[in-house]
C-alpha cells in the first residue's frame, strides 16, 4: 500500500491496518525462524508498509495537535 492510498483512508481504518501489519509480520518472523520464506523480501516490504501506517499516523496526530492549539 502506497502512501497516498495510506492516506485516503479514515483513522480508524489506518489502525486497523497497523494491528493487521503488526501481527502478519509477527507469522513472518515466526515462520522465518522455523522455515524458508518463499519471498525473503516479503519480510522487508511489510515492515516498511508498518512503517509507512505509522508514519501517516503520527504525521495526523501532530497536526491535530497543531490546530488545537
Amino acid at each position: 500500500m502506497d502512501a497516498e492510498a495510506i492516506r485516503e483512508l479514515t483513522d480508524e481504518e489506518i489502525q486497523e491496518e497497523i494491528r493487521r501489519a503488526e501481527e502478519e509480520l509477527f507469522r513472518l518472523r515466526f515462520r522465518k525462524a522455523y522455515q524458508e520464506l518463499e519471498s525473503p523480501a516479503l519480510l522487508r516490504t511489510r515492515r516498511r508498509e508498518l512503517a509507512r501506517l505509522k508514519t501517516i499516523r503520527r504525521e495526523r496526530q501532530l497536526e491535530a495537535a497543531e490546530n488545537s492549539e
